[in-house]
C-alpha cells in the first residue's frame, strides 16, 4: 500500500477505536455496542478493496484485541474484521463511485451480523460463552440497527478521505514511480488531460512542419 494511504488508514483506525472505547462503549446501551471501527475498515475497504481491506482489518481487530479493557483472546477480533474487510472490498465498485446507498447498507447491515456470529463462533471454540448469557438473538438485532444508524455519518465521511489521499499527486513518488504518479493524476482528472494536450499541441506542430517541408521540396522539384 501507498505511504498516504497507510497514514490515513492508521489514523482513521486509531480514532475510531479511541472513539469506540472511551466513549461508545461507555454509554450502556441494551445489546451490542455500536462498532465504530467495523465502519471504519468497511469505508476503506469500498475505496481501497479486498486486499487492503482485510489487511487493515486485520490491523484493526489486532488493535482491539490489544487495547484495554478487552477480556478476549489475541487474534480474535482480528480474524474477525480480517474477514469482513475483505467481503467488503469485493464490494467496491468498478468506477469506484457509489451511486446509491442501499448496497452499503446492505452490506453494512450484513457486516455487523456477519461480524457478531463470527466472533461468537469464534468464542466459542476457545470456550467463551458470552454470547449465551446475553442471547444472540438480541446481539444481532441490536448490533444491526447500531451500525445502520451510525453508517451514515461515518461510512461516507471515511470514503470521502480515502479518495481524497489516493487522488493526491504530492503523496506518490517520482522517478521509477512514474506510472504511479501518472494513475495518480488520472485519477484527479487534471494533470494528465492537460499532458494529453499538449501532446496533442506538439504532434499537430510536428505534422505541419512536416507538410510545409514536403510543400517546399515540391516546389524545389518543379
Amino acid at each position: 500500500m501507498r505511504f498516504n494511504r497507510m497514514l490515513l488508514s492508521v489514523t482513521l483506525v486509531v480514532v475510531a477505536l479511541v472513539v469506540q472505547v472511551s466513549v461508545l462503549a461507555r454509554l450502556q446501551l441494551p445489546g451490542a455496542v455500536p462498532d465504530l471501527l467495523m465502519l471504519t475498515v468497511l469505508g476503506l475497504a469500498f475505496v481501497y478493496g479486498h486486499v487492503s481491506g482485510a489487511l487493515i482489518g486485520f490491523g484493526a481487530g489486532l488493535l482491539a484485541d490489544l487495547a484495554p479493557p478487552a477480556d478476549h483472546a489475541l487474534g480474535r477480533y482480528a480474524l474477525v474484521l480480517c474477514v469482513i474487510g475483505y467481503l467488503a472490498g469485493l464490494a467496491k465498485p468498478e468506477t469506484g463511485q457509489i451511486r446509491s446507498a442501499t448496497g452499503p447498507m446492505f452490506v453494512v447491515v450484513g457486516a455487523a451480523i456477519g461480524s457478531t456470529l463470527l466472533y461468537a463462533g469464534v468464542g466459542a471454540l476457545v470456550g467463551d460463552t458470552a454470547a449465551r448469557h446475553v442471547g444472540l438473538g438480541t446481539l444481532l438485532f441490536t448490533a444491526a440497527v447500531y451500525d445502520l444508524l451510525l453508517a451514515p455519518f461515518t461510512v461516507p465521511l471515511v470514503m470521502a478521505l480515502a479518495r481524497r489521499a489516493e487522488n493526491d499527486p504530492l503523496g506518490e513518488s517520482g522517478g521509477a514511480g512514474g506510472s504511479d504518479v501518472a494513475s495518480g493524476w488520472l485519477a484527479s482528472g487534471t494533470g494528465l488531460r492537460i499532458g494529453n494536450q499538449r501532446g496533442g499541441l506538439r504532434l499537430k506542430a510536428a505534422r505541419s512542419r512536416a507538410s510545409r517541408a514536403g510543400r517546399i521540396k515540391g516546389v524545389k522539384r518543379l
